[in-house]
């Protein structure tokens, strides 16, 4: 098969796979039906109706249920993609005679990110309970137009502060609440934030870094072996240059593993970097995943019975105090949450 065709369905596989999770999870938001629309057409056409329902019903159990799978999954594609870096890569850069420091840093990264990982995973994000339910409601004022005041939580029967929200996996109220992460398995809240920030950009970062080394070593393994000097012969005799994609599939016969890597890292890159920009907008402006979907879903349901008169106001955010104390509000929170009974 050729290489072109190959890749594209293998790029095409890893879309869909990320389609399905964002369409399954069950976030049933305005924007979000308008861009997975066109494609959840061309999905429900191709893909038989059983197993759509087996997809969905799966994803949203494992999306809503608190789980270790995809804890594993992250860990296993860890291994996964350092194991071809150390057994392959690693090896053919020193015969290259790369710089040993650039060699050894992903593994440095990868510490920082694990590390960062395990924070994010184990950490309280700022549970509330009886005990600091008082200090919960003084941390931030109720606008009167997200969060409005007296509302008590139905499932833990506590007063909302505001900023909060009750997490249905977690089936506990989540002081300044940003979402459930099921790589994490765990919330994103006031008290852990601080930790899975630094994970998305430390990810983010060891994404880039390493398609930028294998690129690199792919250049240089061109460049060494004078392949776009040469030329090729057609059916008719007649001599043409070397073409730019007959070396990329030279260069996926000699190295697959290593190609298909490559692209692996490319589209986490390009994932996980347009969430970690969004995320660090989000702390500069004070806001949270939540609160930027609740503002975001017109015509909902639950914004009609909570802002009644929200169309006709335009949008203010209350929380923004400023940059430095932003970042201060995040990095630095109420540690005095965690003494809780």
């Amino acid at each position: 098969m050729d290489f072109l065709w190959l890749f594209t369905i293998y790029s095409l596989l890893v879309l869909l796979s990320v389609f399905l999770i964002c369409y399954c999870s069950g976030r049933n938001l305005k924007s979000q039906g308008r861009i997975l629309r066109p494609v959840s057409k061309i999905v429900h056409c191709i893909v038989p109706p059983w197993l759509q329902q087996t997809t969905q019903n799966t994803v949203h159990r494992l999306c809503h249920t608190r789980t270790l799978l995809f804890v594993l999954l992250h860990l296993v594609l860890d291994l996964a993609v350092f194991a071809e870096y150390s057994w392959e890569i690693f090896g053919y850069c020193l015969e290259l005679e790369f710089c040993w420091f650039y060699l050894v840093l992903p593994y440095g990264l990868l510490t920082l990110n694990i590390f960062f990982f395990f924070l994010s995973s184990v950490t309280d994000p700022g549970t509330i309970t009886k005990s600091n339910l008082k200090q919960c409601l003084q941390t931030h004022c109720n606008n009167e137009e997200t969060f409005l005041q007296h509302r008590l939580c139905p499932t833990c029967n506590l007063r909302k502060p505001a900023r909060s929200k009750h997490c249905r996996v977690c089936n506990r109220c989540v002081q300044r609440f940003d979402h459930h992460c099921v790589w994490v398995n765990n919330c994103i809240g006031a008290l852990n934030a601080r930790y899975f920030l630094p994970y998305l950009l430390t990810l983010t970062v060891l994404a880039a870094y390493l398609a930028a080394l294998t690129a690199a070593f792919l250049l240089q393994v061109v460049i060494l072996s004078g392949i776009t000097l040469g030329g090729y012969q057609d059916a008719e005799g007649q001599q043409w240059p070397m073409e730019t994609q007959l070396v990329i599939q030279h260069l996926f016969l000699t190295f697959p593993r290593i190609v298909f890597l490559l692209g692996f890292l490319l589209l986490l890159w390009l994932l996980a970097g347009g969430y970690t920009c969004f995320m660090f907008y989000l702390l500069l402006t004070n806001q949270t995943s939540n609160e930027w979907f609740m503002r975001k879903r017109e015509g909902c349901a639950q914004c009609r019975l909570l802002l009644p008169h929200a169309e006709h106001s335009a949008y203010k955010n209350r929380y923004s105090k400023g940059i430095l104390e932003n970042l201060r509000e995040v990095f630095q929170p109420n540690l005095q949450q965690k003494k809780r009974k």
